[in-house]
């Protein structure tokens, strides 16, 4: 196996000259506390502590008010921000004689005002009218510009990367150069996607014609999007002058997020055309008449309202911490350079035994040259035999090793297209099957929907590259050439109607072509009312649906008389706590009756789960029925009750939370309970209950109860073997059944419980919970790799639905294929009306 201490050395040159003089414990403590390994510098930058400090120390001293206002604080204000105005020039290597600096909401905003600002002339007009190109390397905020300019009858022309070089073919001639019909063109300094740097000569060729990205008469401006470039690349507007230049800072710094900035061309100023006028825009208007007479400066008519001037104050300390700490961007390219370089080099010497890559880069460089290569590396992990592996499952595999990457298609769709082959038609098929941008479907019909990307900042160190490399040989080289045997299998059915992670849908599962459901029950509660606009089931079946589940399974026989049999029962009361077993108990129009009732938030309500706070399992709640109350447990800790009944007293807050994505309505449970959890775990949080009043969720979808399966495919010898318990802990089942064969499941299109029929919906991916040891709280980083790797695809589970919500006694099971529920027809229970 390849030794990533042995390669350094001889192949990592620009190392040692490159390293940042970067203090530990002023800029990355951040990250050491957390012992993480931070790889989406791309995405945003890390703050250092000494740029808060800074800036808390700025608004101690100073008090800031509204620069529109005319007393001392607000003159205090308007000038630091002029000041900060000119500390941006003099970081682009301009002056306020050739640029005007625009504050905006961030990169996005920049982008869009000059889609509207820009002096289009559109189709139908005695002179030519106008164009918009994009090269098709461009983040969706540039394409979007289209839209814009659609409703402005104004057309937009893609132009590949390829294509861009061959534009000295449509030169223009002077006369047709003489046309005053303005033109956009806008390119990425740095493809977000891939890394690669586009020549900013273009800016200069293209104004003065010797490149044109499509022959037509007129004047060409260039839109240059700097967001990705300037994170980690000096940029010079004395040399490069473009018209247009978006950023975002907290790309560069880190700390402040939601604010960013168009750089103007001083030239191409005065041509802007402005609409909406916002507060502090005005110098006259009148309310009464239609008359507005605009401020005279240009960054002053163009920031709507009242800046966010303490974010913009911010940014003072953010440029004197970062060259206090690095000593410019020109070190910073080459540090980060030489981290993306190594890396690159390693990855393309892995291979398998058997000689094939571990991995399939996307670039357009060879990393040799810091001018032409950003900090950002583009992949997909293969197997030995070379499909590639979803990049969900990469990612949920690096989390474990506390190493963060970013997933998907970067919200840069064109690229993505190019480097991995991705149709127009496969895009629209993708759709089709449930795949949207940002979710972790990663594979349809065998093929990536996306890829993994790391990306390097300043305050990355060689550790955090060998951290990842390190990560990509252990969990793919290290037992490649092991056979690994397997345990009996173990199949389970669960009420968990959500786990704690957001389901991966995937037609490459070769499952049913049943609907995606987009969104799905969170929490299991029998005492939730249907809303009126929703199905009832007859009063006949209501009466049933307080049934019960029991152990005493009837056996069916299927396949040559092998019998499937239910062979426990547990629920969780609070989600990501312990597991509570039972021998039989009642189930509810949502399904095991208080099953995921209560959770536990953090300071901000939002829901903490196990892949957060692995001690979430040491928990141990119990239900107890006659009493009406639950019982919670934990080593070193008092034992505390909570009522059943829902506090539905004055003192008892409604409120809304969110739990992966679905929002539900909850009570707080008290401050007795959350002192508990809060010593407990050592950090602030609560106890919250799901309330039972639904009236006001009626508009969302799916809020009806859905049952759903998960099944342990094969379970492989471990270094450290598990037990059939200890595995039942970690996959958190409601029903735990017994499997005759191996992945049959994935043949299931529908499953009966006596009189009780579920339809299978889709899979899920399984998250990382199942490699913290429910005993201990600690995680095992093989475990989710072994299963992986025996399996041959992505861990999953199978979501089912019950159409009617009509739970039975009878625990007899049977299942039914999918080559035998397709041919049923009209036999398949039909999904009831709503009225």
């Amino acid at each position: 196996m390849l030794g990533v201490f042995e390669w350094c050395p001889s192949k990592c040159i620009l190392w040692e000259k490159m390293e940042l003089n970067i203090k530990k414990n002023e800029s990355s403590n951040f990250i050491f506390i957390l012992g993480i390994t931070y790889l989406d510098h791309a995405g945003s930058a890390l703050f250092p502590e000494s740029l808060l400090k800074a800036f808390t120390d700025d608004l101690r001293n100073n008090v800031y008010g509204n620069p529109h206002s005319q007393n001392i604080i607000s003159k205090l204000t308007y000038d630091t921000i002029e000041h900060v105005r000119y500390r941006i020039l003099q970081h682009f290597h301009t002056t306020s004689e050739d640029y005007t600096i625009i504050f905006t909401s961030g990169c996005t905003t920049a982008l869009k005002l000059v889609a509207e600002a820009f002096p289009w002339i559109p189709e139908g007009t005695k002179q030519p009218s106008s164009r918009f190109c994009y090269l098709t390397d461009s983040h969706t905020s540039v394409v979007g510009i289209r839209g814009i300019t659609a409703s402005m009858n104004v057309l937009s022309v893609p132009i590949k990367p390829k294509e861009i070089l061959l534009s000295e073919k449509n030169r223009l001639s002077a006369e047709e150069q003489n046309c005053t019909t303005p033109h956009l063109f806008s390119y990425p300094a740095q493809s977000n996607f891939s890394g690669t740097k586009y020549p900013l000569s273009w800016i200069q060729d293209i104004k003065s014609g010797h490149l044109c990205p499509i022959k037509i008469p007129g004047k060409w401006f260039v839109l240059l999007d700097a967001a990705s470039y300037v994170s980690s690349s000096p940029l010079d507007l004395g040399v490069h002058q473009a018209d247009f230049i978006p950023i975002s800072f907290y790309k560069i710094f880190g700390f402040p997020t939601g604010l960013g900035a168009l750089l103007v061309n001083n030239r191409i100023a005065p041509l802007l055309k402005k609409t909406y006028f916002g507060g502090g825009t005005a110098a006259a208007y009148l309310a009464g008449e239609d008359f507005y007479f605009p401020r005279k400066s240009i960054a002053e008519r163009f920031e709507d309202g009242t800046v966010s001037f303490l974010d913009i104050i911010a940014l003072k300390h953010g440029f004197d911490v970062l060259e206090k700490l690095t000593g410019g961007m020109e070190k910073i390219k080459q540090h980060t350079f030489a981290l993306a370089r190594y890396t690159y080099n390693v990855l393309c010497t892995l291979k398998y035994a058997n000689g094939a890559p571990v991995v399939r880069i996307y670039s357009d460089t060879d990393f040799s040259n810091p001018d032409v290569q950003g900090p950002i590396i583009n992949f997909n992990i293969l197997d030995e035999n070379g499909e590639v592996i979803g990049f969900s499952q990469v990612d949920k595999m690096a989390s474990l090793y506390n190493i963060h990457v970013r997933t998907g298609c970067f919200c840069n769709t064109g690229a993505c297209q190019m480097h991995l082959g991705i149709s127009n038609e496969d895009i629209q098929r993708n759709l089709q099957a449930g795949h949207v941008c940002g979710d972790d479907i990663d594979l349809v019909d065998g093929r990536p929907t996306g890829s993994v990307r790391i990306s390097f900042g300043y305050m990355s160190s060689f550790e955090d590259a060998q951290t990842f490399l390190k990560f990509i040989i252990a969990t793919r080289l290290s037992k490649s050439d092991t056979k690994i045997p397997f345990q009996s299998s173990v199949t389970m059915l669960t009420t968990e109607s959500v786990p704690d992670d957001h389901p991966s849908f995937s037609s490459a599962d070769k499952l049913s072509p049943i609907p995606h459901i987009s969104d799905r029950e969170l929490w299991n509660n029998s005492s939730m009312t249907m809303t009126s606009g929703s199905w009832q089931p007859p009063k006949a079946e209501a009466e049933s649906i307080r049934a019960a589940v029991c152990e005493t399974a009837i056996p069916t026989c299927r396949r040559g008389g092998k019998p499937i049999t239910v062979t426990n029962i547990y629920l969780y009361p609070i989600k990501s706590c312990s597991a509570f077993e039972v021998t039989e108990w009642p189930v509810g129009n949502q399904g095991l009756l208080y099953d995921r009732n209560w959770m536990i938030v953090n300071e901000n309500g939002v829901c903490i789960t196990q892949k957060q706070e692995p001690r979430l399992c040491l928990i141990n709640p119990s239900i107890d029925l006659k009493k009406k109350i639950m019982v919670i447990q934990a080593e070193g800790m008092d034992p505390v009750s909570v009522s059943l009944e829902e506090n539905t007293g004055k003192e008892a807050v409604i409120c809304e939370s969110k739990v992966c994505s679905h929002r539900v309505k909850t009570y707080d449970c008290g401050e007795r309970i959350a002192g508990w959890f809060s010593m407990f775990l050592a950090r602030p949080c609560r106890l919250i209950r799901q309330s039972s009043d639904m009236k006001n969720m009626s508009h969302q979808k799916n809020t009806k109860g859905m049952l759903s399966f998960l099944t342990i495919f094969v379970i492989p010898q471990l270094e450290e073997p598990l037990e059939t318990e200890e595995l039942i802990r970690r996959f958190r089942a409601n029903i735990v059944i017994s499997a005759p064969e191996s992945f049959e499941e994935e043949e299931w299109a529908e499953i009966s419980i006596g009189a009780l029929r579920l339809q299978v919906v889709g899979p899920c991916s399984r998250c990382q919970i199942i490699c913290i040891n429910q005993q201990s709280g600690e995680r095992n980083k093989e475990f989710m790799q072994s299963l992986s790797v025996a399996r041959g695809r992505k861990v999953i589970f199978i979501y089912l639905k019950n159409p009617y919500f009509k739970f039975i006694a009878s625990c007899s099971l049977s299942f039914c294929c999918k080559s035998s529920l397709a041919s049923q027809g009209s036999e398949a229970l039909p999904v009831p009306a709503k009225h």
